[in-house]
């Protein structure tokens, strides 16, 4: 491992062209292509290459192609996650999701980010924060989600929102950037299982 990636994944600057990080990009490219090549039916080989690149001890990822990552290997996901199409995570540093989450298409979580100072950014040096989301969260379509952002339990983001601060657990939130609208609240647990139940009913008859 070269101080270029030590200082990458504990969120310092580093040189994002040093050999082994070119290297370990080029290897995730590459797992990526074959992945999002593969027939619909190949349903245990994608599961196959799908566990080379993230860490998901329960095995159930279900990752809709094409997917995107920088490197494949800072990415651990809980039990029966979601994402749909276009899927784009940059694992500069540590991304970590929890059990029961939902990508709409197309959303993006970006822990790269560049230095403000031009001079600083143009000699090729970046950095990286880590993003954590929690249990039962929803990301509806195109939601980016920026660098050093924790998203709590049960969140329900809006489509197309970037998200560039925490949000607590329990909210629907939405915006650019992204604020929490309202909580989510006992009347919406009562709507969603009465509604449940009509369809649970119906399908009985």
């Amino acid at each position: 491992m070269s101080k270029d990636h030590e200082r990458m994944v504990t969120g310092q600057l580093y040189d994002a062209s040093a050999p082994d990080l070119a290297l370990a990009r080029k290897t995730a490219q590459r797992r990526l292509f074959a992945y999002n090549q593969l027939a619909p039916e190949a349903t245990a080989e994608r599961a196959a290459l799908l566990a080379t690149m993230v860490d998901c001890p329960s095995e159930d990822a279900h990752i809709e192609a094409p997917a995107h990552m920088d490197y494949g290997v800072n990415i651990h996901i809980g039990r029966r996650f979601y994402a749909n199409y276009d899927v784009i995570m940059l694992d500069v540093a540590p991304i970590t999701i929890g059990d029961d989450v939902m990508f709409g298409p197309r959303v993006g979580l970006y822990t790269a980010g560049h230095p403000l100072d031009a001079g600083v950014r143009t000699d090729g040096l970046e950095y990286g924060h880590p993003i954590t989301i929690g249990n039962r969260v929803w990301l509806g379509g195109s939601v980016t989600v920026c660098p050093g952002v924790t998203i709590g339990d049960n969140v329900v983001v809006g489509a197309g929102s970037v998200v560039t601060k925490d949000l607590p657990a329990n909210v629907v939130a939405a915006g650019v950037p992204a604020r929490p609208i309202r909580p989510l609240t006992d009347a919406d647990t009562r709507y969603w299982r009465a509604e449940q139940a009509a369809y649970e009913q119906e399908e009985n008859e």
